[in-house]
């Protein structure tokens, strides 16, 4: 499959494989970057000397999020299910995905990196769900965030559409490693180097399916239900209708409040 939206690198022996979402700076998750990154994952899954996918944006930030305009009612009942799908591959893949994150991770793009086993960011990043700001919700950070961060601490991201600090989302539980300015390449090399090259490909398989288990299981669960109150309830009211289309004509909304 030719790639326009990603690039991907195998690295130490074919033992790790990079993957850049793109193109940068934005590097928004649109429909396109679904599907490639789908398959880039896949056909690393099927290299048995992959033990560790990462992926990266390409330039200084992670993402901006989904494609706004891929949100309107005239596409979103097909890119929904496919990103869910997408984020579904990802919790149940069996090789470990770690989300190596500088920038702004928002939206969608946060999202992405919450699908990966772990997530390591320098002191730049800034994660966030603004969907709220367009009055529309972020369906897999409603069903993942309560688990990682607590109940209180998911409502207040979520509701109030504000960004974490890397600092806070160490904190948090959402990040595994913060990494100094300029260092975060050296830091998750370090990590790989030590805890991920030495081990068996296939034993690291095994242990990240196990431990994945019980959290795939739990978003297979609930994301059908998120999407339905996003597609058959929420986009079916004016204000998420009018959200979507004053981001994209860049104007403040006219909230009805309905």
């Amino acid at each position: 499959m030719h790639y326009e939206t990603i690039r991907t690198e195998s690295r130490f022996d074919g033992q790790v494989t990079d993957i850049l979402l793109g193109p940068g700076p934005a590097n928004i998750v649109t429909a396109r970057l679904m599907e490639e990154l789908s398959d880039a994952i896949e056909k690393s899954v099927d290299t048995k000397a992959t033990k560790l996918i990462v992926i990266s944006g390409d330039g200084k930030h992670f993402s901006y999020g989904a494609s706004v305009e891929e949100h309107r009612a005239s596409a979103i009942r097909e890119v929904l299910p496919r990103f869910h799908r997408l984020v579904g591959q990802m919790m149940t893949c069996p090789v470990p995905t770690l989300a190596r994150v500088s920038g702004l991770c928002l939206g969608g793009g946060f999202e992405v990196a919450l699908g990966c086993s772990m997530i390591f960011a320098d002191v730049t990043a800034r994660f966030g769900v603004p969907e709220i700001k367009l009055g529309v919700i972020p369906p897999v950070a409603s069903v993942l965030l309560p688990g990682t961060t607590g109940q209180s601490a998911a409502s207040r991201m979520i509701l109030g559409g504000e960004m974490v600090s890397a600092h806070d989302a160490l904190r948090m539980g959402i990040v595994a490693e913060v990494a100094e300015p300029d260092t975060l390449d050296a830091t998750v090399d370090a990590f790989i180097e030590k805890s991920i090259l030495p081990k068996s490909a296939s034993s690291l398989r095994f242990a990240n399916r196990a431990a994945r288990h019980a959290i795939a299981m739990f978003y297979w669960k609930h994301i059908e239900r998120a999407e339905v109150i996003y597609l058959d309830e929420l986009m079916g009211t004016a204000d998420a209708n009018e959200g979507i289309e004053a981001f994209i004509e860049k104007r403040e909304p006219v909230w009805k409040n309905e």
